[in-house]
């Protein structure tokens, strides 16, 4: 099925190359054209789960990346330029030369695969070792958690957390932008006949996991599935530590290396901390491997770069959004500046030409 989605992806890009649509954001239809040289650009969002696990793999092995935000606040993400790069409407999605890859695990396969020079740090080990085969349990284990499930869950059930970083105002704000979205993809089907089967196909989508995410009963047996998989890392974990000789460096959670299962993990721990999940899964003294291997993440310089202001919600989401609305409706906002600034001027002419007037009239008056 993701093979398939894949295809799709590859064949929906070169609609768009081929299409001078005439549309917004020239910048990316430009890296798009330019996708067949041998460089790698990713379409993302900051606060995108997938993203950040993408992102982070590709700080780990030090690669070069142009890097474009695709504001999931503003609706960038269903706008059709974007529609014909990933039918499905989702982030990440990465270019490289003539591979459009919409599928977070197949991008980072991808990665590993083609970027494999000395000096870039493996991050999956040669295929049949041990190693090789323990990362990929680990990894798959991690991977098949519903993030979003448990993203949009803590949202809406604020009750359930702890110390979230999440404003107590999202809750109203995302089942707002949920409906607004939910007429904005109609609108869009009907004005982008030849994308409209992936506009019904991303609503349908959406209103099902609106269902299942708002769905205390569900959450909680997701929570409780979770606790099973923060058992079986903690153990190994612990294998880690038994097996870790004194006055050595530490390992990570496969072995000495960090490899792709710890850029599920990394990014895994940070999205419960963000939160608010974080003291129910450790840092109570319950899973302290656990807890202890989040502290030394935090330190890593690539997990700095990609993820250590991610978790400042105004800085990371609120400020970004509001720049560009400001830069997307610069003439209007040019232009209302404009009209204030005259009528302001305006204003302090007549105040001006009034008070002249009054101390004209004033000496007349003693006389």
């Amino acid at each position: 099925m993701e093979a398939e989605n894949n295809s799709q992806c590859q064949d929906e890009n070169a609609a768009l190359v081929e299409k001078d649509s005439g549309e917004e954001a020239p910048e990316r239809r430009d890296a798009v054209v330019k996708a067949n040289e041998p460089k790698l650009t990713l379409y993302h969002w900051t606060q995108s789960f997938n993203s950040q696990k993408v992102r982070l793999a590709i700080a780990e092995k030090g690669l070069h990346c142009e890097e474009y935000d695709v504001s999931l606040p503003l609706s960038e993400h269903n706008e059709p330029w974007f529609m014909r790069l990933n039918p499905t409407g989702e982030v990440p999605v990465l270019v490289h030369g003539d591979s459009v890859i919409c599928d977070p695990t197949q991008i980072m396969d991808h990665l590993e695969h083609n970027f494999t020079e000395e000096g870039t740090p493996r991050l999956i080990p040669e295929e049949g070792s041990t190693y090789y085969h323990r990362v990929q349990h680990y990894r798959e284990l991690l991977d098949s958690l519903q993030m979003d499930a448990y993203t949009h869950g803590c949202i809406l059930h604020p009750e359930i957390t702890v110390d979230s970083h999440i404003p107590a105002y999202a809750a109203t704000s995302i089942r707002t932008q949920i409906l607004n979205t939910e007429s904005e993809l109609k609108k869009l089907a009907e004005e982008n006949p030849e994308l409209k089967e992936a506009y019904i196909a991303k609503q349908r989508r959406l209103k099902s996991k609106l269902f299942d995410h708002d769905n205390m009963k569900y959450l909680k047996k997701l929570l409780d599935e979770l606790e099973n998989v923060m058992d079986q890392v903690e153990t190994e974990l612990q294998r880690r530590e038994e097996e870790t000789p004194e006055n050595s460096q530490q390992s990570w959670l496969c072995g000495q290396f960090f490899s792709m299962a710890d850029v599920s993990l990394a990014v895994t721990l940070h999205r419960l901390k963000f939160l608010g999940l974080s003291r129910r899964y450790w840092g109570n003294g319950s899973r302290a491997n656990l807890e202890a291997y989040y502290e030394r993440v935090l330190e890593r310089p690539a997990f700095r770069r990609v993820l250590g202001h991610v978790n400042n919600i105004l800085i990371s989401a609120v400020l970004p959004v509001a720049f560009r609305v400001a830069r997307k409706n610069a003439p209007v906002i040019a232009g209302t500046t404009l009209l204030i600034g005259l009528l302001g001027g305006a204003t302090y002419l007549a105040f001006l030409y009034m008070r002249r007037r009054l101390s004209l009239v004033r000496p007349d008056s003693r006389n």
